[in-house]
C-alpha cells in the first residue's frame, strides 16, 4: 500500500500539472520494477486531440521506454478511472495492473464496458481518492 499511496502522489502531481495548463487534471505514471518509466496528463486541449488521455499518453511513452508494446510487468498509475477508450488501450497493452484513484461514474470503463481490460490486469480503486477527487471538483467548480 505504501508504494501505490507513493506513487498516486507522483500521479497526482501530473494532475495538477494539467489543472494548471488548463487541462482536465487527470495524471498517470507507469512504474516496472518499483521504477518510474513513464509519466504523464492529460494533453487534449494543448494538442487538439480527444485521444490525447494522460493514460493514452502514459503507455506510449512506457512502450517506448520499454522498447515493446506489451506492460505486463508494469502498473499504471491513474488518478481517476480509465474511460472506455483507456480501458481498452489498458487492455491492448496487456498491462499487469491498474491502479486508479477516484471513479468516474459519468464516463468511467467500469460502467460501460467492465471487461474491456485483459483478464489478467489486477486492478485496485480508491487510493487517494478524496484527493483525487477534490482535485476534479475544483477544477469543474472553478469552470463553472
Amino acid at each position: 500500500m505504501e508504494e501505490d499511496l507513493r506513487w498516486m502522489r507522483v500521479a497526482l502531481t501530473e494532475a495538477e500539472a494539467a489543472a494548471a495548463e488548463d487541462e482536465i487534471p487527470v495524471g498517470a505514471v507507469v512504474v516496472s520494477d518499483g521504477r518510474l518509466i513513464a509519466r504523464a496528463h492529460n494533453l487534449t486541449e494543448r494538442l487538439t486531440d480527444v485521444t490525447a488521455h494522460a493514460e493514452m499518453q502514459a503507455i506510449t511513452a512506457a512502450a517506448t521506454a520499454l522498447g515493446g508494446k506489451y506492460l505486463n510487468d508494469c502498473t499504471l498509475y491513474v488518478t481517476v478511472e480509465p474511460c472506455v477508450m483507456c480501458a481498452g488501450a489498458i487492455g491492448w497493452s496487456q498491462l499487469g495492473r491498474l491502479v486508479y484513484g477516484t471513479a468516474d461514474p459519468k464516463r468511467g470503463f467500469r460502467r460501460f464496458a467492465p471487461e474491456a481490460l485483459h483478464p489478467r490486469t489486477q486492478v485496485t480503486t480508491g487510493v487517494l481518492e478524496e484527493e483525487c477527487a477534490a482535485l476534479m471538483r475544483n477544477f469543474f467548480q472553478q469552470k463553472r
